[in-house]
């Protein structure tokens, strides 16, 4: 191999292919899968919260493979893709009589984190019916919130990793392009954020968020055994203004360029979103920008 290989910010050497090549010599019946696993547990290849990195992994492998450096086994079955043929979460019914009122009157409120918790059909369920994008099934690191008052749900807040290349965002921060890469998981990116319809009460979206911002690492140190450091959002200005999030301290950082992650053309093709981030901890420049 006469350049090194680099992938999801790991440089592949010379020797990592022999290693690899050596792997699969001796392990000539194990699956595509299990080739993975034991690469990962080789490499120590693993998430923060000890899970195995297999997808990263598998996706490595097959870079390699069709690079002509490895020869993986052959493919022993397909399985469909869920995010592809995902059925959309069933509707739940729940009591829609109007809350109309001061947000002292509502208080107190209560944010409770849902994943993997009996009540997270419920925040699926609310998202499709009534936040204007749908429900979206995360990948990566990702978090859902409910906010109840007074028995019933009042709002949903869904979290997930952070997009890896962010210009007006990497400007703010100030890291370079290897801090960014073993430092991007302290981020947490805000997907969604309903109110639901039948709640109409002034300064309850800011108060939220302020909510958020107080607890949102620790609920991340307990689901994926690391804290974040820095929030973010993207705002259409074409449909909002970005009001509660100003309210709460974030900041505005930039716009998009309108070029997905997955651009080649280099031109818009999506509308341009205004970016607001906010720092967790007030040594948020210090903690990201470390090597």
């Amino acid at each position: 191999m006469s350049l090194d290989y680099r992938y999801r910010g790991r440089v592949i050497t010379p020797e990592d292919l022999a290693f690899i090549q050596r792997l699969i010599a001796e392990n000539p019946r194990a699956s595509r899968r299990r080739l993975s696993a034991k690469l990962c547990e080789a490499w120590q290849w693993k998430q923060a919260n000890g899970a195995l990195r297999d997808m990263v992994c598998r996706g490595l492998l097959l870079l390699l493979h069709r690079a002509g450096e490895i020869e993986l086994p052959p493919i022993r079955f397909r399985t469909l893709n869920p995010f592809v043929r995902r059925e959309p979460p069933a509707p739940m019914l729940i009591d829609t009589t109007p809350i109309i009122g001061a947000l002292r009157e509502l208080r107190p409120v209560a944010v409770q984190q849902v994943r993997r918790t009996a009540d997270e059909p419920l925040f699926n369920s609310l998202m499709e019916q009534y936040h204007y994008l749908n429900y979206e099934q995360p990948v990566g690191e990702h978090l859902k919130f409910l906010a109840w008052a007074k028995g019933r749900p009042i709002a949903c807040i869904a979290w997930s990793s952070a997009p890896r290349h962010l210009g007006s965002r990497d400007r703010y921060i100030g890291w370079s392009a290897e801090a960014r890469r073993r430092n991007i998981r302290f981020l947490a990116y805000n997907t969604r954020f309903l109110i639901l319809p039948w709640v109409r009460v002034p300064h309850l979206a800011s108060h939220i968020l302020g909510r958020m911002a107080a607890t949102l690492s620790d609920d991340w140190q307990a689901m994926y055994h690391h804290p974040v450091y820095f929030a973010e959002t993207f705002i259409d200005p074409e449909r909002f203004r970005g009001t509660c999030y100003r309210a709460a301290n974030w900041v505005p950082m930039g716009l998009t360029t309108g070029r997905g992650k997955a651009d080649q053309t280099h031109r818009p093709n999506r509308s341009i979103k205004e970016v607001f981030g906010l720092p967790l901890t007030p040594h948020f420049r210090e903690l990201l920008t470390q090597l």
